[in-house]
């Protein structure tokens, strides 16, 4: 909520929301407490609706739908021939309606896209971006859940689903380093945004006020830093237009390997039972010594003996996603080749050779195992245990 006083414009694809509202630690603290909420608008919201909507989602996408319970939350992909994401939906099925949300920009083609393959099927797509607003929190909100204009997607990261398979080194999501993660999308009837602010900005609330007492407004740096520390891979961010869901571990949560009959499924298919995903996602903790964060888009190189060796040292990489966290300092999400050394010391290479490079160190904790593929093995992979 950029009208807020304090706040202060995300980057990128969350530019139209507020990335803190002046107090970022703090922020990211009650947001992890369970006492915050964060702007998510920009996100994109389509609805399908009709008799026909959950089987024939089911036909289109990577998850198991035909069955899917009212508030049940999923995952799931819509994929092009080659098995590459082309979305990432975060769903929920209220009993009439199957709400979708997605990344900024990619609710219009994502419409567009449900509408050319309706055929016959009874649904309506309708795209409610900008009607209906998400807002995230690591908590149920009090008094939200019992609203009916409100509905809640609920992350099951780390969890294993139905016909998913974890590619850790690690299968036991209770080994996760994410394994207490709780994240939770409210899709709200806009105007409610405007109350958000409205309440964050009042001492006393009311008995009706829409922010609960005690509870605070976070902005996006304070959620991206949750959503790194637990190896959660965001479309977009961490992907890019050659990612396959095995690349960031997301046949955990978003594929059912048991079903068919939908795009991209060969190359589901064929990467699990039969080789292994080229690249791996994995986490990095970084050198907290120099004065800025590197950029996503720096290249990641095996550490040289020499600074002139690293200016010239082929990439093994790249980083994707980087947060300032309030406990363990700076961390990032990277895509490695797959072959990297996990024991590997790396440095992240930032800027170019006319202006000059920059270079801060890291040492990676492996989130996709470079051995995943049909079987993973089980010893003990995790740098650290438990922690967000």
């Amino acid at each position: 909520m950029l009208s807020v006083p304090g706040a202060v414009a995300g980057n990128g694809p969350d530019a139209p929301v507020a990335a803190h509202y002046g107090q970022p630690t703090a922020e990211q603290r009650a947001l992890e407490a369970g006492t915050a909420v964060v702007d998510l608008s920009q996100r994109g919201v389509v609805t399908v609706s009709g008799p026909d909507r959950l089987t024939w989602l089911h036909v289109l996408t990577s998850q198991k739908l035909d069955r899917l319970a009212p508030g049940v939350s999923t995952e799931t992909l819509f994929l092009d021939v080659q098995g590459r994401i082309e979305f990432d939906c975060h769903l929920v099925d209220d009993g009439e309606t199957t709400w979708l949300t997605v990344e900024p920009g990619e609710n219009t083609g994502l419409a567009d896209w449900l509408q050319k393959m309706k055929f016959a099927s009874r649904v309506e797509i309708t795209d409610r971006t900008g009607e209906i607003a998400v807002v995230g929190s690591t908590a149920p909100v009090p008094g939200w859940d019992e609203r009916q204009d409100i509905a809640r997607w609920e992350d099951p990261w780390p969890q294993i689903g139905e016909g998913g398979f974890p590619y850790t080194d690690d299968p036991d999501p209770a080994q996760h380093p994410a394994a207490d993660w709780s994240w939770n999308e409210y899709l709200v009837p806009a105007p409610l945004l405007e109350d958000l602010a409205g309440s964050s900005m009042r001492a006393t609330l009311s008995e009706d006020a829409a922010l609960p007492e005690g509870w605070i407004l976070a902005g996006t740096m304070a959620s991206e830093a949750l959503r790194i520390a637990a190896l959660r891979p965001r479309h977009g961010m961490d992907t890019d237009e050659r990612t396959i869901p095995h690349e960031i571990d997301l046949v955990r949560t978003a594929v059912h390997l048991e079903k068919g009959c939908y795009k991209g499924q060969e190359t589901i298919a064929r990467v699990h039972n039969l080789g292994r995903p080229p690249r791996r996602l994995t986490f990095l903790q970084l050198d907290g010594s120099g004065h800025a964060l590197p950029a996503p888009g720096a290249d990641v190189v095996v550490r040289p003996d020499s600074e002139a060796e690293a200016a010239t040292a082929r990439p093994v990489g790249t980083v994707t996603s980087v947060a300032q966290h309030h406990e363990m300092g700076p961390i990032a999400l990277a895509i490695l080749k797959r072959n990297t050394d996990p024991a590997a010391e790396l440095l992240l290479r930032d800027g170019n050779a006319e202006d000059g490079w920059s270079f801060t160190a890291a040492t990676q904790e492996t989130v996709v195992s470079p051995q995943a593929g049909q079987v993973v093995g089980r010893q003990s992979g995790f740098i650290r245990k438990g922690a967000r």
